[in-house]
């Protein structure tokens, strides 16, 4: 049984929202950062980068302290303001093509010690503590964490029923996204929605299982025991890929590799920069401006099992065995499949770099989901999940 909670968002005025809600500050080059702080007063990444005007910059809880005080400035200035009722908001981004409608709500960190909202991947302990402190001390969430369900007609009946009105945010972005949010704070309609919610029995993370994991820590030291999310259908969200490069690569060249690669993998040297079989185990290797298709013999993975998927296969028979990495090494650069792989590799070409890249196919939902209901993990980085969310579009005080 899944909770949901309405919540007062802190939020900007109307007329502000195009301006302050922003892509992750991680998505942004560092001059593209730095021309976006020069010349928006108003984005959300002010607060989160208050010295970027200082030559010496803050770090540990100094940072963490200015981040809150900018945060609190904001409000004064009336950029932000509190919702007076405790209400649900229904979001809408549509971008590429594609639709992504669902709720933002609170949703208790006690379900996620509970096994209700289940995990795919495994965290990094460092990271977990990277952000619990960072929460502890600014004491808001801006990005709630992604949840995906199984559909619910029920569900999709009652957000379009409450997004039929004009939306309270309306505003395109310049990557031509139309993002739109609409305030139910009407008891009888929270209601409704709590009440379907409590017939969904599990809760899956796609995209946010540090910040889930965190929260959660955070609540076992006395902090909140709910965090911010967006609970969408699983129908409605795109699942990519994420790639492997290890830069600056030497160690092997083509010929050493297909030997050392033939013990566990059937290879095939191809001319086209895509995959060649049906194959969800496939991987695509380039190396010397080669492209080989390498597929697993059946004696290097345990068929129905966590380990026979290519992520899993790629970890145990190529990095660990031949390369001598595990799935956190530092070598090890991970890019995200969204882009064509025939466009990873112009970039490539572009940087100049003797790498090797490994190219996977996505991991369908359904069996994301599948994983979850086991208790399995996935390696880091085993995904790349869309839709990505604005922060600050709606703030969770953790006070």
């Amino acid at each position: 049984m899944a909770t949901i909670i309405p919540f007062k968002a802190v939020r900007s005025k109307r007329d502000k929202v195009g301006l302050f809600a922003t892509r992750t500050y991680l998505s942004y080059s560092k001059k593209g950062l730095s021309e976006k702080l020069n010349n928006n007063p108003y984005t959300f990444l002010q607060i989160i980068n208050p010295d970027f005007k200082q030559k010496s910059k803050l770090k540990g809880k100094n940072k963490f302290e200015s981040i809150k005080e900018k945060y609190h400035s904001f409000l004064k200035q009336e950029i932000l303001f509190k919702d007076e009722k405790e209400s649900l908001y229904i979001y809408c981004l549509n971008h590429e093509g594609f639709e992504y409608k669902g709720i933002i709500a609170a949703t208790p960190t006690k379900e996620y010690e509970e096994g209700i909202i289940k995990k795919h991947e495994k965290t990094i302990k460092k990271r977990e503590n990277i952000f619990t402190e960072y929460l502890s001390n600014i004491k808001f969430n801006a990005d709630p964490v992604l949840l995906s369900h199984r559909s619910c007609d029920d569900i999709s009946k009652l957000i379009n029923e409450f997004t039929s009105e004009r939306p309270e945010y309306e505003f395109t972005t310049s990557n031509k996204a139309l993002h739109r949010l609409w305030v139910v704070s009407n008891s009888s309609n929270i209601n409704k929605l709590v009440g379907r919610y409590k017939k969904i029995k599990s809760l899956y993370i796609a995209d946010g299982h540090h910040r889930s994991a965190s929260s959660n820590r955070l609540s076992k030291k006395g902090g909140p025991n709910f965090f911010m999310c967006f609970l969408i259908d699983e129908k409605k969200i795109n699942v990519y890929s994420f790639h492997r490069k290890i830069k600056n690569f030497k160690k092997l060249n083509l010929s050493d590799l297909k030997d050392q690669l033939s013990k566990k993998f059937d290879i095939k040297e191809v001319k086209t920069a895509n995959f060649q079989t049906e194959k969800k185990k496939e991987i695509l290797v380039y190396l010397d401006k080669k492209i080989l298709s390498i597929v697993p013999k059946k004696e290097s993975y345990e068929e129905n099992s966590i380990s026979s998927l290519s992520y899993n296969i790629l970890n145990k028979n190529i990095f660990e065995e031949i390369f001598n990495l595990n799935e956190n090494s530092e070598e090890i650069n991970y890019l995200n499949g969204k882009s064509s792989i025939k466009e990873i590799l112009i970039q490539n070409e572009k940087q100049k770099e003797d790498s090797i890249i490994f190219f996977l196919k996505p991991i369908p939902i359904d069996e994301i989901r599948k994983i979850s209901d086991k208790n399995l993990t996935l390696p880091p980085k085993s995904t790349y999940i869309e839709p990505k969310l604005r922060s600050g579009l709606t703030i969770l005080d953790l006070k």
